[in-house]
């Protein structure tokens, strides 16, 4: 068997990271009379770099 390169753990907390980083639904402004605005968590993968460690450094 071959050993991949992402365990299991790492892999979740880049997929949580996935779905957070997505545009804030209209429905979400509407409801809060544009008190919501904008995602805190959206994220471009050029510009901002997350801060995973990682266990072979």
């Amino acid at each position: 068997m071959f050993m991949s390169k992402k365990t299991r753990t790492l892999k979740m907390k880049l997929g949580k990271r996935m779905k957070q980083s997505r545009k804030l639904p209209f429905i979400a402004r509407i409801r809060t009379h544009q008190r919501l605005q904008f995602n805190v968590f959206k994220r471009d993968w050029r510009r901002t770099k997350m801060r995973i460690p990682n266990k072979d450094e």
